[in-house]
């Protein structure tokens, strides 16, 4: 009986090492730059974006996938499914939108479309076999809502690589994620400039070995 147990513990563990697509996450905050990086990572393996994006908060309010986006690095591949997840937020409020030039009822619409994809993101994460946390690194990473992406990542026991992203700002500044957020790898980049992606490249053979 023992032997037979040890047998289909190691099918399994076989069939995740051989498995040829899986799927990578991307959290975060609001326009912490998901799906900037998002985009990149496309346009640089398929040669086409992820989504729009806008400095407006929530502008992605529903899951994203590409799908078989390879990577190659030192002679290696990865492949994987992208999942381009909307903002996790505490508190969506519409009102927040009309402050940002929306009128009421698109602020209203959008406000009830970034709720329920703030559900879905959560609800996606037992999908996840890896997830990228992208924070905005001009920001304080000490808040509720990064707590909250950390902790239900943490209670799922999912491998995450925390990006830095916004260092070609002033204000970033990399070392108070790291000091927030010790127990896990932090690269700080910049989605939309490109500094250090071909390190995150490299780091995500790490991230899901």
């Amino acid at each position: 009986m023992i032997k037979k147990f040890k047998n289909f513990l190691a099918g399994i563990f076989l069939i995740f090492k051989n498995k040829k697509h899986i799927r990578l996450g991307i959290y975060g905050p609001p326009n912490a730059g998901k799906t900037r990086l998002a985009n990149r990572i496309c346009q640089d393996w398929l040669g086409e974006e992820m989504g729009k994006v806008s400095p407006i908060p929530h502008e992605t309010r529903e899951i994203q996938q590409k799908e078989k986006v390879t990577v190659n690095s030192n002679g290696k591949k990865l492949s994987f499914n992208l999942i381009d997840t909307p903002g996790i937020a505490t508190r969506i409020d519409y009102e927040d939108f009309i402050k940002k030039g929306l009128e009421k009822r698109e602020a209203q619409t959008r406000a009830k479309e970034a709720t329920k994809g703030v559900i879905e993101a959560i609800k996606w994460l037992d999908n996840m076999d890896a997830v990228l946390v992208v924070l905005d690194s001009t920001k304080n990473p000490y808040d509720q809502v990064n707590i909250t992406i950390i902790g239900n990542l943490a209670a799922r026991n999912i491998p995450v690589l925390i990006l830095g992203n916004k260092v070609d700002l002033k204000k970033a500044n990399v070392k108070k994620i790291e000091s927030a957020f010790p127990q896990y790898k932090v690269l700080g980049v910049s989605a939309e400039y490109g500094n250090n992606i071909e390190q995150f490249y490299k780091e995500l053979f790490k991230l899901v070995r």
